[in-house]
């Protein structure tokens, strides 16, 4: 019996064919948070009689995402706590003073993603670092991609939409006072709408000989975009 060893050029050749033969793996992009379009509700219990709802608008962050391969994503999300609105000026500065989220010393709060594990192809769970008063703690997400597309209206970029849902508990982050008044458990969700950087590379081809539709007619309301 005669044992055959591949020459170097051999292998060398079988190495190139079989990189040729892989599957290509899908581009990531890279994305920016809009803050007109992201908005964090918070419902949290009042004294047991309804539960008083929140929303802090004007978010701002980065998302790295590939639709095929969600493992990959990275999430840095920085939220205004300052923007709280509870629906009345006296109630918004009790929640933002020192014994609650004192956010004069904590501005911001901030969430960073460290684990993306996918669900099926419009669902998956996004665990990650949140900072909260100055305390970080973790925080899951189950999320839901809405849509992923090129938005029709201006600037006709690329636009991810997300919803996202999380329960947090306050006493967590240090936020304690008021036990008999304020619920612990705070529900969150999210409504979020990143659009692709300019500076992403290439555009896609649905992105860059767009026809801008046309224009409405006098009688037609102009929608906000």
């Amino acid at each position: 019996m005669t044992l055959f060893l591949p020459s170097p050029a051999h292998r060398s050749l079988a190495l190139s064919l079989l990189l040729m033969a892989a599957p290509a793996t899908a581009q990531k992009l890279h994305y920016e948070l809009d803050p007109v379009h992201t908005r964090v509700l918070v419902a949290v219990s009042h004294a047991g009689f309804s539960q008083a709802l929140g929303t802090v608008s004007g978010s701002t962050g980065e998302l790295d995402f590939d639709a095929d391969d969600w493992r990959s994503a990275r999430l840095e999300v920085t939220v205004p706590m300052t923007r709280l609105d509870l629906g009345d000026p006296e109630w918004n500065a009790a929640a933002l003073g020192k014994r609650l989220l004192d956010a004069g010393a904590h501005p911001e709060a901030r969430f960073v993603s460290t684990t993306i594990t996918p669900r099926d192809a419009t669902h998956g769970q996004v665990c990650g670092d949140f900072t909260l008063r100055g305390v970080t703690a973790p925080l899951c997400l189950e999320v839901t991609l809405n849509a992923l597309k090129r938005h029709p209206m201006p600037p006709f970029r690329r636009t991810v939409g997300f919803s996202a849902t999380a329960t947090l508990e306050r006493s967590a982050f240090g936020i304690d006072a008021w036990p008999k008044v304020i619920g612990n458990a705070v529900e969150l969700r999210i409504e979020a709408e990143a659009v692709r950087r300019r500076d992403d590379g290439d555009v896609d081809a649905d992105e860059s000989a767009v026809t801008p539709p046309p224009p409405p007619s006098a009688s037609e309301p102009i929608p906000n975009p």
